[in-house]
């Protein structure tokens, strides 16, 4: 697997997230309070909403628009909604954070 740079730990706040623009669209990459790290797409399956944006929680997210919540684990939605988001495998290598660039390309596909 082929992996790209994408920061270090310290770029994301803890119970926050950053977003990465790529050729394939953005990607939001959250941090847990524990300092578990993950990424998937940045929109909500519900109806587009910012991921990136929402309040992280235990390890989900809560969109900003409609309040639905992903698990940040399987990007399914939780509760009674229905969806989910492409999830993205993160490395971390010291402080270092790395997305895997074919989980990126299985979108243009």
């Amino acid at each position: 697997m082929t992996w790209i740079a994408i920061g270090t730990i310290a770029d994301i706040p803890r119970r926050g997230a950053r977003c990465v623009a790529t050729p394939q669209g953005k990607i939001a990459v959250f941090r847990t309070a524990d300092d578990r790290v993950f990424a998937m797409d940045d929109h909500c399956p519900h109806k587009g909403g910012p991921l990136s944006q929402g309040i992280v929680h235990g390890a989900a997210v809560t969109c900003p628009l409609h309040n639905w919540v992903i698990s940040l684990e399987t990007g399914e939605a939780l509760g009674a909604d229905e969806g989910s988001v492409r999830t993205i495998p993160v490395r971390i290598e010291g402080e270092r954070l790395f997305i895997a660039l074919e989980a990126l390309a299985s979108k243009a596909a």
